[in-house]
């Protein structure tokens, strides 16, 4: 008598094997989540939220040598408004404002920067950062320019030499073309008055 599986041919286990598959990357995800909000955590933590604590290898050295182009087409008072170059820092206190049209925190801070521009003593540039010229335009247009010059950063090529991290970013340079003072993110009514005005007034003053 013969088995029931005499017949059955030959076997078929290494045909009916699955393929082995790649590890799944979804299966890092939530690792990967984790790991981020856990860094967010902790640089809040350390930083108590504050921007201003970010450390700048910058402040109190010289501003990096670059040359912008002006803005393409912007016209002030008749006259295509300049670029922006380091050699334009000598000599005067500077505040370099960096924007963008498509920055909203800009927008915000931008009433502000109009009340800057009226200070006696100073030079208002900014520097447009990753924008389009018809953008820049517009949104100058409709807001008011307060500026003195402007240079096109339109590879942001040197917003990464003067360290910034993310638009908007303002900075004090003295007449030695030192940078002395770094505030991050949008100027608030308060922080105008209460940080950045009396820090403008001591380097104006020499300090």
């Amino acid at each position: 008598m013969t088995s029931p599986d005499a017949d059955a041919g030959p076997s078929t286990d290494a045909a009916e094997t699955p393929p082995k598959r790649g590890f799944p990357v979804l299966v890092l995800l939530p690792l990967i989540v984790f790991a981020a909000l856990a860094a967010l955590f902790l640089f809040q933590l350390t930083l108590g939220g504050d921007p201003q604590k970010i450390p700048s290898a910058l402040i109190n050295k010289p501003a990096p040598e670059f040359v912008l182009p002006p803005v393409d087409g912007l016209v002030e008072n008749g006259r295509q408004m300049p670029g922006f170059a380091s050699s334009d820092l000598v000599g005067k206190i500077s505040v370099v404002n960096v924007f963008a049209s498509w920055c909203v925190p800009c927008r915000q801070e931008h009433p502000l920067l109009e009340e800057l521009a009226k200070v006696d003593g100073i030079e208002l540039v900014g520097i447009n950062y990753k924008d389009k010229p018809e953008n820049a335009h517009r949104f100058l247009g409709s807001l008011g320019n307060p500026y003195d010059r402007i240079g096109a950063d339109t590879i942001g090529r040197t917003a990464i030499e003067w360290g910034v991290y993310g638009v908007p970013e303002t900075f004090i340079v003295d007449e030695k073309g030192m940078i002395r003072y770094k505030f991050i993110g949008p100027l608030s009514p308060s922080t105008y008055q209460e940080t950045f005005l009396p820090e403008l007034r001591k380097v104006m003053a020499g300090g």
